[in-house]
């Protein structure tokens, strides 16, 4: 057979994507979450619209996107610690039934007309609790999860592409449900969505996991876990680009309503393809780090992503023309989800097991708990000097931690022994 026509290698690579879907745990975890997040990312795509539609304020957008997020500041690192103690599985059910009851609160308020920015507030805070302390626990648990170290790699950047996968589908669907059928039933659909994770959840079989007995108090067990990240040159030099990253580059994400409605001239469709197209970068991104075979070459990765992500968002602060931001959307998904998910799969591997919670839940405090101040002060910048100047101010700053940090990467393949 002639080696051009020779298409074998190509499913070879796709069937070694998915290996970490030979676990019947993350097989469950995987299909119910696909749902969820789905239905997640219709909500937020419905939340947005309806914020505006009340108030027809950045300011607004910046502020509800501050407050979903803000708990995660303070509570992602007490819940860090509770992860490396308390089980796991019982407390993501927890964590999944609560967003449920909100959703489902939300589409009667909606519906029936009683909903005001004060209300929806309330509700995003109380689920932002929930998501903080889901987040973490969700990271801790995805080795428990799979039961094979030798499958963590694939299953962190399966788990990329399934958050990445709905962003893409999700929002698209949730511009047309928004313009046929209303934001209630939006969040409707979100409150249903929450079942087939939790029965999956229900249904693992998961081996008993010793615990860490605790060895102090609970303050105690956080300052071990700061210290030892911050000692650990590698994964401070990570979490401080990620944070930067999340303070000033993911918060563009509450504005696509400005971009979508009076940059571009479009409407909650059009907020749909914006954040699809994201959402279609991101996929890419997650489904390459899903066919690596290694860990050879991530710091470098992160690197040229972490430019990408920057420059892209800085071109898109610039574009009028749909075509062109939806292009450059792509890049900026692209470069966004493999720059985090890279970082995730690194900590994953080599951090010591018994701090595994902490220090993954300084990594979802670095994106969760600090995009919230971002959101905040770029929503006050945006009533002075407009939504595209901001994001262009915002990616200039990406652009100089990726400068920072491209400094570090030599260092941290030396020090994680990354090298060939």
């Amino acid at each position: 057979m002639n080696r051009f026509l020779d298409i074998r290698p190509y499913f070879n690579r796709m069937g070694f994507a998915f290996r970490a879907l030979e676990s019947r745990n993350f097989r469950l975890f995987f299909y119910s979450g696909m749902a969820s997040l789905i239905g997640t990312w219709i909500q937020n795509l419905a939340l947005g619209w309806l914020v505006y539609r009340l108030t027809d304020s950045a300011f607004y957008l910046g502020l509800v996107g501050f407050a979903g997020q803000i708990p995660a500041l303070f509570l992602s690192p007490i819940a860090g610690v509770y992860a490396d103690r308390v089980n796991r599985r019982k407390m993501l059910i927890i964590t999944q039934t609560i967003p449920m009851l909100l959703a489902f609160l939300l589409a009667g308020l909606v519906y029936t007309d009683q909903i005001h920015i004060g209300l929806l507030m309330v509700i995003v805070v109380i689920n932002g609790v929930a998501i903080s302390f889901d987040t973490p626990f969700r990271h801790a648990f995805l080795l428990e999860m799979i039961g094979d170290r030798k499958l963590l790699t694939n299953a962190v950047a399966l788990n990329s592409t399934l958050v990445n996968t709905a962003r893409f589908i999700g929002p698209t669907i949730g511009g047309f449900l928004i313009a046929f059928a209303g934001e209630a039933f939006c969040f409707l659909v979100n409150g249903i969505s929450f079942t087939g994770v939790i029965i999956a959840l229900m249904s693992m079989r998961v081996a008993k996991t010793k615990l860490v007995k605790p060895g102090g108090t609970i303050l105690m067990q956080l300052r071990e876990g700061v210290l030892y990240t911050y000692r650990f040159k590698p994964v401070r030099y990570m979490i401080l680009l990620v944070i930067t990253t999340s303070v000033f580059g993911l918060p563009f994400q509450a504005f696509l309503p400005v971009f979508a409605r009076d940059v571009l001239a479009g409407n909650s469709q059009m907020l749909g393809l914006l954040t699809g197209a994201i959402g279609a970068g991101a996929l890419t991104g997650a489904f390459y780090l899903a066919t690596r075979r290694s860990l050879f070459g991530l710091p470098q990765l992160i690197r040229f992503t972490a430019f990408l992500f920057a420059l892209g968002l800085m071109a898109f602060s610039l574009s009028e023309y749909p075509w062109l931001s939806l292009s450059l959307l792509y890049f900026t998904g692209f470069g966004m989800i493999v720059q985090f998910a890279a970082t995730n799969t690194l900590l994953q591997t080599v951090v010591e097991e018994d701090k595994r919670g902490r220090v993954l839940s300084f990594y979802s405090m670095s994106f969760m708990g600090f995009t919230p101040l971002g959101s905040l002060l770029l929503g006050v910048l945006a009533e002075k000097i407009t939504v595209p100047y901001t994001i262009l101010l915002s990616a200039l700053m990406c652009l100089g931690a990726a400068f920072l940090f491209s400094r570090k990467t030599s260092f941290i393949r030396k020090e994680l022994k990354l090298i060939q």
